[in-house]
């Protein structure tokens, strides 16, 4: 899977979707009233965001979130697993295990955003722990991203020779 990932066309095509689907959020604020639970870093304050909601405004919320928030991880970690698989030699499998933890914790926080969008707010306090996880795995994913660029060019110029296809 990694390999197909980090074919040229798929990841110019999961870059492409990744500025649609990020573009698209600010679209969608009017229609949920303002700001996305996820982009609130607890269950208190995703509570207060709830509370300001009508319900027409959470069922477009709902609808962002299972669309939009949904494909927008599978795109951006897709991406991210791509680059790290075709730059980073030798140390890929650790490497790619970052964006694959970030796209597992991110779906995990839609769909606790989805349950509470849904009338049960229960579940709200593992945003405490899952958002801030979410936010530092994509920045730790990002990170090795830069790691594996740099991995790949020290490895391109001390052997020139063996790195041409």
């Amino acid at each position: 899977m990694f390999s197909f990932l980090s074919r040229t066309w798929v990841m110019v095509g999961l870059l492409i979707a990744v500025i649609a689907l990020g573009f698209s959020f600010s679209l969608v604020e009017t229609a949920v009233g303002g700001g996305l639970l996820d982009l609130l870093g607890t269950g208190a304050e995703a509570k207060a965001r709830l509370a300001e909601m009508s319900a027409e405004q959470k069922t477009a919320h709902l609808w962002v979130t299972l669309i939009i928030d949904t494909l927008y991880p599978l795109a951006n970690g897709g991406l991210l697993a791509g680059l790290i698989w075709r730059f980073a030699g030798g140390m890929r499998r650790g490497f790619v295990l970052a964006p694959a933890a970030f796209v597992l914790c991110d779906l995990s926080e839609n769909t606790v955003q989805m349950i509470a969008l849904l009338g049960n707010e229960a579940l709200l306090g593992l945003k405490d722990v899952l958002t801030p996880a979410k936010f530092g795995l994509f920045a730790l994913s990002a990170g090795l991203v830069l790691v594996s660029v740099v991995l790949a060019v020290v490895r391109r110029i001390r052997n020139p020779a063996s790195n041409r296809s």
